[in-house]
């Protein structure tokens, strides 16, 4: 049987979590994501912990997009999982590059996937993003890993 209550503090997190990645809020972070959760991603080799691990991604993207905004269009939601509909967006005009690009000034706007797992406490505990086409690039050796 679904839990509906559940399914509500699971959809307000992620509108939380909107507001904690757009500040990189560490202490918003920490109320959301579960300290023993482990995320993985292209740019560590080893998965990344709790809520600084997660945020430090978000820091690695605002060193080449000061600006970057993460917009909630859209979520699906269960007892466990929540699916959200991002609008990324941000200028490339910080002081890092990115997958191997200089910083040019110029902007994008794109849709992300993510799926979000959380525990019986209601703090995130995965985090699996849709690569989409992004992926397909990737694969074929259009740009860097």
């Amino acid at each position: 049987m679904t839990d509906l209550s559940t399914i509500e503090r699971n959809r307000s997190a992620m509108r939380l979590f909107e507001q904690c990645i757009n500040t990189n809020d560490l202490t918003l972070g920490r109320q959301l994501i579960a300290a023993d959760a482990e995320f993985f991603t292209p740019v560590s080799p080893v998965p990344l912990k709790g809520a600084e691990g997660y945020l430090s991604v978000v820091e690695m993207m605002r060193k080449s997009f000061p600006n970057v905004q993460w917009k909630l269009e859209n979520m699906v939601a269960d007892d466990a999982t929540v699916a959200v509909q991002w609008r990324c967006s941000g200028t490339f005009d910080g002081t890092a590059p990115f997958a191997g690009l200089a910083p040019n000034g110029r902007t994008f706007s794109a849709t992300v996937m993510n799926f979000y797992t959380f525990n019986k406490e209601g703090k995130i505990v995965g985090d699996v993003a849709a690569d989409g086409i992004a992926g397909i690039l990737q694969g074929i050796g259009a740009f860097p890993g």
